[in-house]
């Protein structure tokens, strides 16, 4: 036996830590705010800018949700002028291998449309 089939074979149906993050990163471009912080700081309007066809009051909602479950930490620097960055903390961080992962197979397996 293999050690994907002795993983494989210990796998329950379900497992409520996988649910949580599956619900977490599956919130409406949250995993894309995510992937977008990876290279480091940003400032909101960077963000924004990185991905296209979100609104700013989506980004911020998404921001603080990620903030909230420890996922990204917002920094003020009070200028003049005010400067917000937000980056990934460590946990943040830790996901990121998972989202290349994740964007590497979207690469090889995901067709978009023609005019995408």
């Amino acid at each position: 036996m293999t050690s994907n089939e002795i993983a494989a074979s210990s796998l329950r149906p379900y497992c409520p830590y996988y649910a949580a993050a599956t619900e977490l990163l599956g919130r409406r471009w949250a995993s894309t705010v995510l992937r977008a912080l990876i290279l480091g700081p940003s400032r909101f309007s960077d963000i924004a800018a990185a991905i296209p066809g979100m609104t700013d009051k989506l980004l911020s909602q998404r921001l603080k949700d990620l903030e909230g479950a420890g996922l990204v930490e917002r920094s003020v620097d009070p200028g003049p002028p005010v400067r917000i960055d937000y980056q990934l903390t460590e946990k943040g961080t830790a996901l990121g291998k998972v989202l290349l992962d994740l964007n590497q197979w979207a690469l090889t397996w995901i067709d978009l449309p023609e005019d995408e």
